[in-house]
């Protein structure tokens, strides 16, 4: 009963102040690129905070000294939506590679236009590929790190699913590193119960991996060190409550 009541004031509160920030973002998108930015991870970082107010779910992150200086591309794994917040309380710049549809979501959709996202048609297939390394590209030039989810839909708690190996291909293409990141924000933000389980979320940074040799090779390195990195942190409440 308490997990229910403190999910639904967490529910209520970052409903509430996400409408207000897609709002505000009418007018912000008339500001320089800089502005939008920091709007956007004013509210990430005020959704986190909220979510460990109301429902006692924080986060840990290992391996900040692993991120490159310069732009990279990240590669992580995806179990819910939480990630997406918490690489913005990490990284100060970051354009995310996105399905086009959540650009046309009225409200939602104009704060994300904010933060330069990348765009894709899942359906479009080699097409996709090109916009996402020719744009890819243009987002690292301009200091930027690019972030993909690799198995392009969320996986449970404990689980990796194929990776896609485009965030291999646009670091070789563009030179710059490959950052693998692993998360286990499904063991307590499942996709299976819309309630929260408190807690520590655990964020942990790989060494960057240097953009040479084929796509393919590149990708499985960064797959392999996600996959044990996930396994190491076992699982949470959310999957031994089934």
């Amino acid at each position: 009963m308490i997990r229910t009541i403190r999910s639904s004031l967490f529910y209520i509160g970052f409903t509430i102040w996400t409408l207000v920030w897609a709002f505000f973002s009418l007018v912000v998108t008339l500001l320089p690129l800089t502005a939008r930015v920091w709007t956007s991870r004013l509210w990430a970082r005020t959704g986190v905070g909220w979510l460990h107010w109301s429902c006692g779910l924080r986060y840990r992150v290992c391996g900040l000294a692993n991120i490159p200086a310069t732009p990279c591309v990240i590669v992580a794994n995806h179990q819910s939506a939480l990630e997406t917040l918490l690489l913005w309380c990490i990284f100060p710049r970051l354009s995310y590679v996105l399905k086009k549809e959540l650009l046309r979501i009225p409200v939602i959709g104009w704060g994300l236009h904010l933060s330069w996202p990348i765009g894709i048609d899942r359906d479009a297939g080699r097409q996709a590929l090109v916009e996402v390394i020719e744009e890819g590209k243009a987002r690292l030039a301009a200091g930027f790190n690019v972030v993909i989810f690799p198995e392009g839909t969320r996986h449970p708690c404990g689980e990796v699913g194929p990776f896609s190996s485009t965030a291999a291909g646009l670091a070789i293409r563009a030179q710059v590193p490959l950052l693998p990141i692993a998360v286990n924000s499904g063991c307590f933000w499942p996709r299976a119960d819309w309630r929260k389980w408190p807690g520590v979320v655990e964020v942990q940074i790989g060494p960057a991996l240097a953009p040479a040799g084929k796509a393919a090779v590149l990708n499985q390195q960064a797959q392999d060190w996600i996959t044990t990195a996930v396994a190491e942190m076992g699982t949470g409440p959310a999957v031994k409550a089934l």
